[in-house]
């Protein structure tokens, strides 16, 4: 694991905006946390729409404080190793997946793909708005548009 400045994994704020550690990952350290939503998927994928979705609510406006103040702990901006944006995100893209580990793993590739790709108006929010806010927003929007993709799908071949 590298060491970043101001982070301590011991600090639950950090250890929880960094993925469980999966964000100190040396490549590609969204995609890795990203990973960290399968457990919460999985606990999470029975559950009521609206129970899911109060979840969900919950994670994400706990986010904009994990995200937040561990930016300012480190002294940069949505550093790389911030990853509990891609979690909110990638549990949005999975809201009421159809049963199958494809169908997970369609929701992954969505929601990477948006979160990389960053759309409009994804990568006007990304450049626009800052905080804690300006780092779940982004992520938020790619989980919408991937939970579209997915669902659509989902509409024509299920």
């Amino acid at each position: 694991m590298s060491r970043l400045p101001g982070i301590r994994m011991r600090n639950p704020v950090h250890f929880l905006a960094l993925g469980f550690g999966l964000g100190l990952a040396p490549k590609a350290p969204g995609t890795f946390g990203t990973l960290a939503a399968l457990p919460f998927f999985l606990l999470m994928a029975d559950l009521s729409v609206p129970v899911y979705l109060g979840i969900l609510l919950v994670m994400a406006l706990v986010g904009i404080y994990l995200c937040d103040r561990t930016a300012r702990d480190m002294g940069e901006h949505d550093h790389p190793a911030i990853v509990w944006d891609e979690v909110v995100g990638m549990l949005i893209a999975t809201l009421c997946l159809p049963v199958g580990w494809g169908w997970l793993l369609a929701a992954f590739l969505a929601f990477r793909f948006f979160d990389v790709l960053k759309p409009w108006p994804i990568k006007l929010l990304d450049r626009h708005v800052h905080g804690g806010f300006g780092i779940m927003i982004d992520d938020v929007l790619a989980g919408i548009f991937a939970l579209a993709v997915i669902q659509g799908a989902a509409y024509y071949l299920v």
